[in-house]
């Protein structure tokens, strides 16, 4: 079974930034995705709102649906750290090293989380790549993100969003009040929005429940007033950093000793696993990993994956916090670490693989009203 490598450089979450600062008119960007050249540009990021999770729900979304659009790939993994990255660098995985929901730090034996940031770790070192934020303010143009209070001072925050001021918005009001504000007072300005709940309820429902369903109304009604609240010269886009599978199958790397011989940091999550061998160890992890998930998921060395192209080009520095094993289930099975993972493997909607249910990621866009 071929491994569909995500569209970098073509059509990726990783183009949107540079594409857009090109259409707002920054030097040295390039508009891969061919959007509007338009003074002043919102992107609103509903995490996950996959492409074909909307294409399934017109009724709950009828303004998102009647918006043209077309999709793009999260990048890999599908999870929100990396694709955050992605769209805060203008870079694939390879180049800002944001490679999962959790990976190993080089020569410490120890796991950190990229989404909750674990102690010890800069984020100006982690992510060292210059964000989209830095460049567009360089050339003139007011960059501003708007999200939860929460995540404000975050190391995520930090990492991927320097260089934007921050607009904390606690409600979908208040997230539309300050983006409006933020997009009508620079004559070029550059707003994102981002928005985490429909996520969280997937996350905890499953994508196909009445929870969900309802929540993506809830976001339709954020997209239009979002819309609606731009100046005449602006456009308006929506995205999201992946999409959802509520996998029912569940093999435990906890229940099964064979998955955890050898293994001596078990990274990333239940649909994309970096699996981290004791020295000496790899070949037997691989060829164990492989036997155990045959037909049920691509499982590659680190070597192999890079060469697949899913991370993008990585940057040989960065290449060590990638698993020496590479796992990413495309059957409906999650590989779950119960004692390890209690919360994360009592989820019911799950994201990080390659299939185009994780993978894809709409790119909707409103253009000037004017």
């Amino acid at each position: 079974m071929s491994i569909p490598a995500p569209a970098y450089g073509r059509e990726s979450l990783a183009d949107l930034g540079p594409s857009v600062l090109a259409a707002l008119g920054v030097p040295g960007e390039t508009n891969v995705l061919d959007l509007p050249a338009l003074p002043r540009a919102c992107v609103l990021l509903v995490d996950g709102l996959g492409w074909e999770l909307l294409r399934a729900h017109p009724d709950a979304a009828p303004y998102l649906s009647s918006l043209p659009g077309r999709p793009l790939t999260a990048g890999f993994p599908s999870t929100t750290a990396t694709s955050l990255a992605s769209l805060g660098t203008g870079r694939p995985p390879g180049g800002h090293g944001m490679f999962g929901y959790q990976v190993a730090v080089p020569g410490e034996g120890r796991l950190h989380n990229c989404l909750r940031w674990s102690d010890g770790i800069d984020p100006l070192t982690w992510q060292p790549a210059r964000t989209i934020f830095d460049r567009a303010v360089a050339a003139g143009v007011a960059a501003s993100h708007v999200a939860a209070r929460a995540f404000e001072h975050s190391g995520l925050t930090r990492s991927v969003y320097r260089g934007a001021r921050y607009l904390p918005a606690d409600a979908l009001g208040p997230l539309v009040a300050r983006a409006e504000q933020a997009i009508r007072e620079s004559e070029r300005a550059f707003v994102t929005v981002y928005h985490g709940d429909l996520d969280a309820t997937g996350h905890i429902h499953g994508s196909r429940s009445a929870a969900w369903h309802h929540h993506l109304a809830f976001v339709d009604l954020l997209a239009r007033r979002l819309a609606e609240a731009m100046p005449p010269d602006a456009v308006f886009y929506v995205t999201a950093d992946h999409g959802m599978t509520d996998p029912t199958g569940r093999v435990d790397v906890d229940a099964e000793p064979a998955l955890r011989e050898g293994v001596a940091l078990l990274g990333g999550e239940a649909r994309a696993r970096h699996v981290y061998a004791e020295a000496g160890a790899a070949a037997d992890v691989l060829a164990v990993w492989r036997e155990r998930f045959a037909g049920q998921a691509w499982v590659l060395t680190r070597e192999e994956a890079i060469a697949e192209g899913l991370f993008g080009p990585v940057s040989a520095p960065l290449a060590p916090r990638i698993g020496d094993v590479v796992a990413v289930p495309y059957a409906d099975v999650a590989i779950v670490a119960t004692k390890a993972e209690p919360i994360e493997s009592t989820l019911i909607g799950m994201h990080g693989s390659l299939v185009a249910a994780e993978q894809l990621v709409p790119l909707l866009v409103r253009e000037s009203a004017g």
